[in-house]
């Protein structure tokens, strides 16, 4: 008598394997079409690898034929059979016979693109298939050093990367579909009051000076300690933010007309003490006075109100820190999804990490950090402000403005940037420079170089510069505007001429 043995299931042939997606005709029909005619290789080439056929062989059968075809030679059965005589793999499936059989079989190149794409599509499936086990292994692993929150950020660092690798649309666009945005956005443009075509900043010189901030550009905004980078950052996050209007297009979805909905990714400090800056800002109130509760009955009231008003905004705050690039990329892409998103503001970028986790030098990580920006950017067709820290060289030189070569790690950061500007306080610096009097100098002396300084201290009182040093789009030069430091408040000055600092 035999017996069967029993499954939890009730089956005894429930199957648990599946074979990973995956299409032999079609790698056979690309193959052959390749070596019927080479100039089927241009409908492929952009996007098809050899590690993409779900067949090793023909995958090495494809490498070979992509060798020949860039040296400029044939690829076709007898020029591939000098190559392929010593692969095994290929001499199981035929040898020489397999390479005549795919070139004979073929009816028609038409369709090399089609196989090409479905190829490469089912590698992503299998690739997708691949990390989903990977994703479930680590998961069940109780690793300490690696909780479930950078789990969940792995996984989307790396299901993006596939994302990014799996993009075989894009290439050359005919140039009057590009002349048509042109116009568009010049059309928007001229719309505007202002006639900016980028987001507004809300200082006028500035917007001037830049045209607004551009879609898909990467600006660093840096500065020495306490001159005064956050709160820009912070105005210009509070200005686009007031600014943002909408309208509806043709098919009924929201499209900006004004102004920007901003995501600011806070690093340093808390989503509160941001909160209380705009506040201070707005109800133009002592910060301090409110961190340390002595506000009069009236600054309390404006402080309510200002509070009600500001309540409309679509500005985003995310204080988590030391995030990675990775991290920046998924949650900004999940706020446009969601949301809508017109404008990102990141302090500051030393305080960002890189994806990997080797032991890379500091350079090396800050490149991939400011990469991964200007990726970010273009991604989300959205400007990008990063604010970034000064070298100390700053404070060696007697004239104190910034250069390029005072950033960090400047190669890449210059490199990368569309736009830098420096903030630049000269009342900071002339504060802590009284003249002292000299030995051997005359009282004359002496009071004529302290006027001197005095009447700098006035020029500037309340001042602050912005210094355009790069802009891939428009001029450089500097901007001047007012500075209330109580208040943590930028604005524009009504004369804006700039003074030439004198020798004390």
């Amino acid at each position: 008598m035999s017996t069967v043995a029993s499954f939890p299931s009730g089956d005894p042939v429930s199957p648990t394997y599946r074979t990973p997606p995956h299409n032999f005709e079609a790698e056979q029909a690309l193959l052959g079409a390749l070596m019927l005619n080479n100039r089927a290789y241009e409908k492929v080439s952009e996007f098809l690898r050899p590690e993409h056929f779900a067949e090793p062989a023909h995958g090495r059968i494809y490498a070979a034929c992509v060798k020949l075809i860039e040296r400029g030679q044939i690829a076709n059965p007898v020029t591939l059979k000098t190559y392929l005589d010593q692969d095994h793999a290929l001499t199981e499936i035929g040898g020489a016979e397999y390479l005549a059989q795919l070139a004979g079989s073929v009816v028609s190149i038409i369709n090399a693109g089609d196989y090409g794409r479905l190829i490469f599509d089912l590698h992503l499936r299998r690739e997708l298939i691949a990390m989903g086990g990977d994703v479930v292994n680590i998961a069940y692993d109780s690793n300490v050093d690696l909780p479930a929150d950078k789990q969940i950020e792995q996984a989307e660092a790396k299901l993006f990367d596939l994302a990014t690798i799996g993009q075989t649309e894009g290439g050359f666009e005919d140039f009057g579909a590009v002349l048509i945005k042109a116009i568009d956005m010049a059309d928007a443009a001229h719309k505007r009051e202002g006639k900016l075509s980028g987001v507004p900043s809300g200082l006028i010189d500035l917007d001037g000076k830049l045209g607004g901030l551009h879609p898909s550009d990467l600006i660093i905004l840096a500065g020495r300690p306490s001159m005064g980078k956050t709160a820009l950052a912070t105005n210009i996050a509070f200005n686009a933010a007031m600014a943002y209007a909408e309208e509806q297009d043709t098919l009924g979805n929201a499209k900006a007309i004004d102004g920007a909905k901003v995501a600011f990714f806070s690093l340093e400090m808390s989503s509160e003490q941001l909160a209380t800056r705009i506040l201070a800002e707005r109800a133009e109130v002592a910060s301090h006075k409110i961190r340390q509760g002595e506000l009069s009955h009236e600054e309390f009231e404006r402080l309510t109100m200002a509070a009600v008003d500001l309540n409309r905004l679509k500005l985003y705050i995310d204080d988590t820190p030391a995030l990675s690039i990775s991290a920046i990329r998924t949650r900004a892409r999940r706020l446009k999804r969601k949301e809508g998103l017109g404008l990102i503001i990141i302090d500051y970028l030393q305080l960002l990490r890189g994806s990997s986790t080797s032991s890379e030098n500091r350079v090396q990580e800050v490149s991939e950090v400011t990469r991964g920006l200007k990726a970010l950017a273009k991604e989300l067709d959205l400007p990008v402000i990063a604010l970034s820290q000064l070298s100390r060289a700053v404070e060696q030189r007697e004239d104190k403005r910034p250069q390029l070569s005072d950033l960090r790690e400047s190669g890449s950061i210059e490199q990368d940037a569309d736009v830098v500007m420096f903030v630049f306080r000269e009342q900071y610096y002339l504060e802590r420079s009284e003249p002292g009097r000299r030995p051997d100098e005359t009282d004359e002396k002496f009071n004529e170089r302290h006027s001197k300084w005095m009447q700098r201290c006035e020029e500037v009182h309340n001042t602050a510069e912005v210094i355009v040093a790069k802009q891939r789009h428009g001029p450089v030069g500097t901007v001047r505007l007012s500075f209330l430091g109580e208040y943590t408040k930028f604005g524009n000055l009504a004369d804006s001429s700039h003074y030439e600092a004198p020798e004390f």
